[in-house]
């Protein structure tokens, strides 16, 4: 029979560790995959980006503006 010890070379004290080091690092990796997959980021991991009238509407809405900033804003934005 073989001595593995032996043939890894005394590796018992180095090896255990190196693969336990090893899979941390996958599970790691696999659980930052999993939440960028689960967060719903666009593809490039950027947040999805908001028009001009999308970003109007919001200040509308909020109070931040009058109806009559709102429609000279909104005209233009429509570039009319």
């Amino acid at each position: 029979m073989h001595d593995w010890n032996m043939w890894w070379g005394g590796g018992g004290m180095w090896f255990g560790p190196l693969w336990m080091i090893v899979w941390l690092l996958v599970v790691v990796a696999g659980v930052a995959a999993l939440v960028r997959w689960l967060g719903g980021a666009g593809g490039d991991g950027r947040a999805p980006t908001r028009s001009a009238r999308d970003i109007l509407d919001e200040r509308y809405a909020r109070g931040e503006i009058d109806r009559e900033e709102y429609v000279k804003r909104k005209q233009d934005i429509a570039g009319s």
